[in-house]
């Protein structure tokens, strides 16, 4: 499906024609339950599998782990009583657990189901996607039921951040009786999580009960969440404005200005640290086999005029993989393929491409994180003054994902969230043997050292001047074409309370109240 701007703009004006609202399965009568609505449709609720960024808000109310991402980024405890003891070496991690958890089924929790989790997913066997995060693992060592070690192959600081969004706790012994298939499809009994899995119907809700025996007294305050899939921008809008959703996700820009004058609705939005937009271009393919194509079109990208024109601010403009808003922003590497129509047209004039300078641009047909229609219509025309043309295809966010993991691709506009620790895309974009390292095809000895560097230190003065290096080293080979950070947006009835925009989950639905 080829796309136009006419029909971008249509097909948002049209899609709430013909969809009713109301669905009888899930009218329920006086109880207290939460309805969010998300663009995207899982593929799994497996939390070793996972990655859909929206699914996240489901499998993070399901499942728990050691430790977790606050709600302003900082690593806090969860399943463990308090953060671990840390060897002076940085390889050796003490955790003591909490004694009074119970998983949904009523069974209790304890550290043999912590290395029980940890064991399975790290089993190559068991093709856990985010396997390869958690490699650095050497041992995990049982020292008592509230006791457990982790001892690493080398010093490994962002795993911390890991634990939240890529990786789960569940029973020993859950994934021989309750299978894979289980796992992803109908995790009953398995998660410590404030929501207890409840049913599935594909492409249109998921449902969770509230766990009566959650750890967290008082919380959740719901007695039933209900996360609803609305691909369509304008239906979302429309379920928030007739109280048939309580929070959505990712309204899209334009709209979230007007929901913000719009009386009984609230806004919030978040420059999300880890959430970086940008175009994933294939070193291993043509036209981006060549750097200075590649420079070409990071160069002809205005990347200011869209974050002001098509995201009314949802948007930090950036050239580099790093906010302009944090300390190791290396604002020299962001100038080197920062926009620059006349360095543009020059790197153009000097690729082996410059005759015939085409690609076709692979872009989510339905939200993911939020709407990039408008943009990729901006983005070709930026290009095309430089004399670069750019196909736009529409595609599901699966099949480009699908694609880019497989380096089928040719260039995708791809929003990736992970979490704030900036090497995280980095290391899965551009060192070997990642999720998505066929995705760029390019790899940096350089950078790879930089990152295994970075490992050791937890304190900025260590850590800057090496992410400003990793930037550096990325803006001379430009293997990507960076565009900015995501603004983490929602918009919320104004009787639900407790609730701000998550920079690391779509929607954070355990603490929310209802009045």
């Amino acid at each position: 499906m080829h796309l136009t701007r006419r029909s971008f703009v249509a097909g948002g004006a049209a899609a709430i024609a013909g969809v009713s609202l109301f669905d009888p399965d899930l009218a329920l009568a006086a109880d207290r339950t939460l309805t969010i609505a998300l663009p995207n449709n899982p593929s799994t609720l497996d939390p070793i599998q996972i990655s859909n960024h929206d699914a996240m808000a489901i499998t993070n109310a399901v499942f728990e782990n050691l430790l977790e991402i606050d709600l302003d980024g900082n690593v806090v405890p969860s399943l463990a009583r308090a953060m671990p003891e840390i060897s002076d070496d940085q390889t050796v991690f003490k955790f003591d657990l909490r004694d009074d958890v119970v998983f949904h089924d009523g069974s209790p929790f304890s550290a043999e189901d912590v290395k029980y989790s940890y064991e399975y997913m790290l089993d190559p066997k068991n093709k856990s996607v985010r396997r390869s995060l958690f490699a650095p693992i050497q041992e995990i060592v049982i020292e008592s039921p509230t006791r457990i070690v982790f001892k690493m192959k080398s010093p490994y600081r962002p795993w911390f951040q890991y634990m939240t969004k890529f990786m789960g706790i569940f029973p020993k012994g859950s994934r021989e009786k309750l299978g894979d298939n289980g796992f992803k499809t109908a995790p009953v009994g398995v998660g410590t999580g404030p929501g207890a899995f409840v049913a599935w119907k594909q492409n249109d809700y998921v449902e969770l009960k509230r766990h009566d025996k959650y750890w967290r007294k008082g919380v959740p305050a719901w007695d039933r969440l209900v996360a609803r899939i609305v691909p369509e921008d304008a239906t979302r809008v429309a379920y928030l404005m007739t109280n048939q959703a309580q929070i959505i996700s990712a309204p899209p820009p334009h709209e979230f200005e007007r929901l913000k004058t719009v009386p009984g609705i609230a806004t919030g939005s978040k420059v999300a640290v880890g959430g970086m937009w940008f175009l994933q271009t294939n070193t291993k393919r043509a036209p981006f086999d060549d750097v200075n194509f590649r420079k070409a079109v990071s160069c002809a990208i205005d990347r200011r005029k869209i974050a002001r024109e098509v995201f009314y601010g949802l948007m930090d403009p950036s050239a580099v993989p790093a906010p302009t808003t944090v300390s190791y922003y290396n604002a020299e590497a962001d100038k080197a393929v920062g926009y620059d129509p006349a360095k543009a047209r020059d790197y153009l004039s000097r690729s082996k491409y410059a005759a015939n300078a085409e690609f076709e641009l692979l872009v989510p047909s339905t939200p993911y994180l939020f709407d990039q229609s408008e943009a990729a219509i901006v983005i070709q025309s930026q290009l095309a003054e430089v004399g670069i043309k750019m196909k736009i295809t529409a595609m599901e966010m699966p099949q480009i994902l699908s694609r880019a993991m497989a380096g089928t691709q040719v260039a995708s506009a791809l929003p990736l969230m992970g979490p704030s620790d900036p090497t995280f895309i980095m290391q899965i974009c551009y060192t070997a043997d990642q999720i998505m390292s066929k995705s760029s095809g390019w790899t940096s000895a350089a950078l790879d050292d930089a990152i295994k560097e970075s490992y050791k230190y937890q304190d900025p003065a260590h850590l800057d001047p090496l992410f400003q290096k990793m930037q550096a080293i990325l803006a001379e080979d430009c293997p990507n074409v960076w565009l900015g950070f995501v603004g983490v947006a929602n918009a919320w009835r104004a009787e639900i309370k407790d609730f701000v925009p998550n920079t690391g989950l779509t929607i954070w639905t355990r603490d929310v109240k209802m009045s």
